[in-house]
């Protein structure tokens, strides 16, 4: 299946039905009054996160998402039958934006959360609701209240615990095959990795943490080199970065240099990213020849500073074991911090809501410009006619 990571649809929730207008008319009840019931309430559209899905496809291919509006009230003092609500399922990880506010309406990141997105119209009010005793025989009824209509951008942010990124054929697919059962794609030409891929990783007993691969980075890429730094938000729930590169690329560039354009690329895509935990691991060890393992180990270690450096092979397992012992204790103790310290929580709150403006800020700055078009005659300077009603205006979508 298509892997798709962002859509946009309309939602419209239902119209309230209108309010009857209706009198009593029974054998020996002169003068029944009135008896006009309400109108019934408009369907809600709400999103339900499924962890059966994985993908947004689907929404892309169906924008327009519109509940049941309300019946008419009826006499009798029948108040109408409520519309139904519209139930839209997305993957677990999506975020909710208004295209219109750019508010964030919600983040669906737990198996069976809904939202609602639309809520709809409250039902007219029947010629009952308006009798009184110097008003015994209202005609006066009110129609259906209008539901809310929005425009959304729904993104996919996978659920991960450790994100890997580098250049591409630095090693991350290989990696995560070798510590998980996920089976990504793996060959010896760049971009073999093109939507992400997620492993679960066993730390022995009943510990485990989730792995995401996502596709290599290139030196220009937030500017479209490549593929892009798109797939960089699916690095927005992850609490440690690992950054792989080779010891010994086959393109002879310097592992120094090429870690830190990398970190330039995740810098102008978000620099909240950056406060994330970022571990490097140097790859492909049993391809490094002896002599010089030592001199680029040492260089990259004064390069990373604070950051911890691991030196791996994932052909071999060299070093791989040390590696997951790490992060496995880095995530339990990141999990125990949320749970017994509130000012750890606030801040990863606060850290996970600079990441989702970053994310959303790169979303709209992808997003097609709309520019304005006249009609030839009016771009005419040769034309007289100051009647500005004959300048077509026309917004369209490049």
């Amino acid at each position: 299946m298509l892997f798709v990571d962002e859509a946009t649809i309309q939602v419209e929730a239902g119209r309230g039905g209108k309010g009857a207008c209706s009198f009593r008319r029974e054998k020996y009840i002169p003068l029944g009054g009135p008896d006009g019931g309400n109108g019934g309430h408009g369907g809600d559209v709400v999103l339900q996160a499924d962890a059966a899905l994985n993908t947004l496809i689907d929404l892309r291919y169906q924008p327009h998402n519109r509940a049941q509006s309300g019946e008419g009230g009826r006499g009798k003092n029948m108040t109408g039958r409520g519309g139904e609500g519209l139930l839209i399922k997305v993957p677990v990880g999506t975020t909710i934006v208004d295209e219109e506010t750019l508010e964030t309406l919600g983040d669906l990141a737990v198996a069976g959360e809904r939202l609602i997105v639309a809520k709809g119209g409250d039902g007219g009010f029947g010629n009952t609701h308006y009798k009184s005793s110097t008003n015994r025989a209202p005609r006066r009824t009110t129609p259906g209240f209008p539901g809310e209509a929005r425009h959304l951008r729904l993104q996919l942010k996978v659920l991960a615990d450790v994100g890997l990124l580098g250049m591409p054929n630095a090693g991350k697919s290989t990696l995560l095959a070798r510590v998980s059962a996920s089976r990504p794609k793996i060959a010896d030409y760049p971009f073999t990795t093109l939507t992400p891929n997620l492993g679960v990783v066993r730390a022995g007993g009943q510990r485990s943490f989730v792995m995401a691969d996502i596709p290599g980075l290139i030196e220009g890429a937030a500017g479209g080199a490549g593929l892009g730094t798109q797939f960089l938000r699916h690095l927005a729930r992850c609490r440690v970065l690992l950054h792989l590169a080779e010891i010994q690329p086959l393109d002879g560039s310097n592992p120094v240099a090429n870690i830190a354009a990398i970190d330039a690329e995740v810098a102008a895509y978000s620099g909240a990213l950056l406060q994330r935990p970022r571990w490097v691991v140097l790859t492909k060890s049993d391809l490094a020849a002896k002599d010089a393992l030592g001199d680029v180990v040492a260089a990259v270690r004064a390069a990373a500073g604070q950051r911890p450096l691991f030196v791996i092979s994932a052909a071999t397992g060299d070093g791989v074991d040390a590696l997951i012992a790490a992060l496995m204790g880095q995530i339990e103790q990141h999990r125990a911090d949320l749970l017994s310290s509130p000012e750890h929580l606030a801040q990863e709150t606060l850290l996970q809501t600079q990441i989702g403006d970053d994310v959303l800020r790169q979303s709209l700055l992808r997003r097609p410009q709309r520019r304005i078009e006249r009609s030839t005659a009016a771009a005419d300077p040769s034309s007289n006619s100051d009647d500005d009603e004959d300048i077509d205006v026309v917004f369209r979508d490049d």
